[in-house]
């Protein structure tokens, strides 16, 4: 994970992007009446709701990054990823058909140029929050999904139930979205409360599961209204949004910060009686300095910024010098920090975490044995600074540290048949799946003066690793081996033809 800290603020953020994701299908047009006023739209009450979050999000992740996506039968992005607010941030005064000046009295920008369309398809949702996603982040950044919905599930084909009852029935191409391609969560606001959406809630359900259990469905408590509906999305902004206040410690000097999204604990992998890692708020490195009320909390932040503070020097030293500070989290947890500039003008102190343990980087060595060159014995850098105690030397031998690796040779492919054999003995199909990817890749990458024959082989290689991956192919037998592919290219083109 890794964490960010704008120059002159003391915030500290988690790079988790969200995407709101909002149904404009026609069952959101349903009438609600309002505690006996004139008759409001669900689309108008799940406005209300996501002008609250994107409030709250204004406020308190300033620095993170929102997009907005509407869906019925197919997807839009409405507003792709940006920090600035003005595109998501609600603009006072102004009344229109979407928000009544009455009950509102104010809006979202975005939001009021959403139109009415058909119906509802989530999958079709889905596939566009992995392909907005994934263009701008890649697969390893975890990201937060907030769908809002009415619980309609859609009709024939495309509906939720038919995409369920067919989920496992697509092949590889055609895959259903979820899980995400990324880590993420996905929260579902149903824009109905818990009677009405009894028939769709196994199928909500079944996309939190899908998504590897990662997420949570709210409904709406009680009779449609303003008042619960502002509930609901204060049950997300508690479990999602809710800033986790700490200090950052540097011997005597100490900066207030705040990180986004609360930190969740880390459970280490160990056979027996796993033991969850959770940023210490006690310690030396990290404390406490929570303030509850907001108009204390405002005033505290106008009196911090005007005067020094220690991220801003912490910031300016390690850009300057081109290093990087380790950061202790917990007891045998750490991570760095460093600077990283958005652009030109624009630089992040910048905060990643190491797995916990006592030996998080294996080439540095213990983290409690660091310490001032002041307490050895001579200089491990050498009078001249001619030399470097770093990296460690491993004990073993690493199987990367061999010689490189020869996939083709004359007489066959013999690493890459190893490689398939040991696969397949430990039941490891989806490394098989995984190197066929990188063979496929790297066949696009081959510059123009490469042999054609090289295409040619990553492909018929690539091609045969996929065959092996499933199991169930002819292909997949322990004992068949990979052969190169026959070609001939020294005769002329007629010959060949």
């Amino acid at each position: 994970l890794s964490v960010y800290i704008l120059t002159g603020n003391t915030g500290i953020t988690f790079i988790m992007p969200t995407v709101v994701v909002m149904d404009v299908s026609l069952s959101m047009t349903r009438p609600v009446s309002i505690e006996g006023s004139e008759e409001y739209q669900r689309k108008h009450l799940a406005a209300h709701g996501l002008t609250m979050l994107f409030e709250h999000m204004a406020t308190n992740y300033k620095l993170e990054f929102t997009a907005l996506v509407v869906f019925s039968s197919l997807w839009e992005l409405m507003v792709p990823f940006t920090r600035d607010y003005n595109t998501l941030q609600v603009q006072k005064g102004m009344s229109y058909c979407m928000y009544r000046a009455q009950f509102i009295g104010r809006k979202t920008e975005a939001l009021s140029n959403m139109d009415d369309y058909d119906k509802t398809c989530l999958e079709s949702a889905l596939v566009g929050v992995c392909n907005i996603v994934q263009q701008e982040w890649g697969g390893a950044i975890p990201c937060q999904v907030v769908l809002v919905t009415d619980g309609c599930l859609g009709i024939g084909r495309g509906s939720l139930r038919h995409s369920l009852a067919t989920h496992s029935q697509r092949s590889e191409s055609n895959r259903f979205p979820l899980p995400f391609p990324f880590p993420s969560k996905l929260y579902i606001m149903c824009m109905a409360n818990l009677e009405e959406s009894t028939d769709s809630l196994d199928c909500l359900e079944r996309l939190i599961d899908l998504n590897n259990g990662e997420g949570q469905i709210f409904t709406i408590d009680g009779p449609l209204c303003l008042k619960n509906v502002q509930s609901m999305f204060g049950k997300l902004i508690d479990l999602a949004y809710t800033p986790f206040h700490a200090v950052l410690k540097c011997g005597h000097l100490t900066a207030d910060v705040q990180v986004f999204p609360r930190p969740e604990p880390f459970v280490v992998d160990e056979e027996i009686d796993p033991i969850p890692k959770v940023i210490n708020t006690e310690g030396d490195e990290v404390g406490t300095g929570i303030t509850d009320d907001n108009e204390d909390e405002n005033s505290a932040n106008q009196i911090a910024g005007k005067i020094p503070n220690f991220c801003v020097l912490l910031h300016g030293s390690l850009k300057v010098e081109g290093m990087v500070a380790i950061v202790q989290l917990g007891p045998e947890w750490h991570g760095m920090l460093y600077s990283q500039a958005d652009s030109k003008k624009k630089s992040n102190l910048m905060m990643s975490l190491f797995e916990p343990g006592p030996e998080p980087l294996p080439w540095l060595g213990k983290m409690a044995q660091l310490g001032p060159i002041s307490d050895a014995k001579e200089n491990p850098y050498g009078e001249d600074d001619n030399k470097s105690p770093f990296p460690l030397q491993p004990k073993n031998k690493r199987s990367y540290a061999q010689n490189v690796t020869v996939w083709i040779k004359p007489s066959g492919l013999q690493e890459l048949n190893r490689l398939r054999k040991a696969a397949l003995a430990f039941g490891f199909l989806d490394l098989l799946k995984g190197v066929a990817d990188m063979l496929e890749r790297e066949c696009t990458l081959l510059p123009d003066t490469a042999h054609p024959d090289a295409a040619f082989q990553l492909t018929h290689a690539a091609q045969q690793l996929k065959l092996a991956s499933t199991g169930t192919s002819e292909y997949a037998g322990y004992d068949h081996n990979i052969t190169p592919l026959q070609t001939d290219f020294s005769g002329s083109s007629a010959e060949r033809m």
